[in-house]
């Protein structure tokens, strides 16, 4: 009953190991299966992991990591067990899976009050510092905050320089590291608006519009694999000054109104303006939102006076409307912070605290409650940064 291959000892190869599945990594799979019962002639030796395209790996002993994939690309495996005698038949296919990025990338800010063009990343399933990833254009702070990005390009939009506001669109290749590149223009000049987005389009409210205390409830939208000037989407609820965002692939969910607890949602597909989610936990602007496919972190902040900060961590269902529940605390009370994630966790990155800027990352569980950990610190202190991360919200 064994296969095998043509001038090999068939009949003494191992049978072939059953159970095989997958799960999805940055670039790479990890492929678990079930020893065959029967091992032929001899002890088996090894085991052969293989993907549909024939990228494969051999290991000893159940999982195989294969790596060299291709993100955004579906990949299925076969696995061959062997011994002296030859190799067995393969095994049943696994499930369909698709790696993914698992960069988080922080943008720009406030370096001791002067604009940064810095940018660093994270790999969010690990712990550990941020590495430098390259610079923006020119040196921004307020640009856009939120997780809009494919799952391999990211894209911010807007800022504020030396030279007041810019409409600015910039975008990176998440896997590979570098200078941002010119994507096109918002209809407007716009700093600290929230961002988030589905595979394929990116939307942006809220913020600051031109100077001073111009506040903004515009909603633009771009294709994000192709380039070129933002569209109009609707409106926000009211204006905003720093506005944050969060989602699953099909929903935006905005908190920006300044100093309220209204959380306000799109639909990212269509057009139009955002309807009411639900309330806040108190009334608080300038957090660190960031979302599994499910539910949806939000993080610090500034509390009424723009002095209190806040280390309050919130949740929502985002498939859903209502209020926002309490998750846990930050390891410390901070603003203008920005925060990135994937599937499974949230790390929040950079932000002032009671007037100083701070370098620290640190990092709950979204699908459990509890206290925030550290994570590791980004590679200088700043505040009013952006980011952006290509395994959010349901991307993954």
């Amino acid at each position: 009953g064994r296969g095998g291959f043509i001038g090999q000892d068939g009949l003494n190869a191992p049978d072939s190991p059953t159970s095989v599945s997958a799960s999805a990594g940055g670039a790479q799979a990890i492929v678990s299966f079930t020893a065959p019962t029967d091992v032929g002639g001899s002890a088996i030796t090894g085991y052969v992991a293989t993907s549909n395209d024939g990228i494969g790996t051999a290991g000893s002993s159940s999982p195989i990591t294969v790596t060299g994939l291709t993100n955004g690309t579906a990949y299925t495996f076969n696995v061959w067990a062997y011994n002296a005698f030859g190799y067995s038949a393969p095994s049943d296919a696994s499930g369909s899976v698709t790696p993914i990025n698992n960069r988080g990338i922080f943008i720009g800010g406030y370096v001791s009050g002067v604009a940064s063009n810095v940018m660093d990343y994270i790999t969010i399933s690990s712990s550990g510092n941020a590495t430098d990833f390259g610079d923006l254009i020119s040196a921004t702070a307020s640009v856009s905050n939120g997780a809009a990005a494919s799952l391999t390009r990211g894209v911010v939009a807007g800022g504020l320089t030396s030279g007041g506001n810019i409409n600015v669109i910039q975008y990176v290749t998440i896997a590979s590291t570098g200078n941002a590149s010119d994507f096109g223009d918002m209809t407007n000049v716009y700093a600290s608006m929230g961002g988030h987005s589905s595979g394929t389009r990116a939307v942006y409210g809220g913020g600051l519009k031109n100077v001073g205390s111009n506040y903004n409830n515009s909603i633009e939208y771009i294709t994000i694999a192709s380039t070129g000037n933002a569209q109009d989407f609707g409106d926000l609820l009211s204006d905003s000054q720093f506005a944050s965002a969060l989602g699953s692939s099909t929903r935006a969910v905005f908190k920006s109104q300044n100093n309220s607890n209204v959380i306000e949602y799109i639909t990212i597909a269509s057009t139009g303006n955002s309807t009411d989610f639900g309330d806040q936990t108190q009334s608080i602007e300038a957090q660190a939102a960031a979302s599994s496919s499910t539910r949806g972190l939000f993080g610090g902040g500034y509390v009424t006076s723009g002095t209190d900060f806040s280390n309050v961590i919130s949740y929502i269902t985002i498939a859903s409307t209502g209020n926002a529940s309490d998750f846990g605390d930050l390891t410390q009370g901070i603003n203008s912070g920005s925060a990135v994630s994937d599937s499974t966790k949230y790390v929040r990155g950079g932000g002032s605290i009671s007037g100083s800027s701070t370098n620290t990352l640190d990092s709950v569980t979204i699908a459990s409650t509890g206290n925030a950990s550290d994570f590791g610190d980004l590679t200088s202190s700043r505040n009013r940064l952006g980011c952006t991360c290509g395994s959010h919200g349901g991307l993954q």
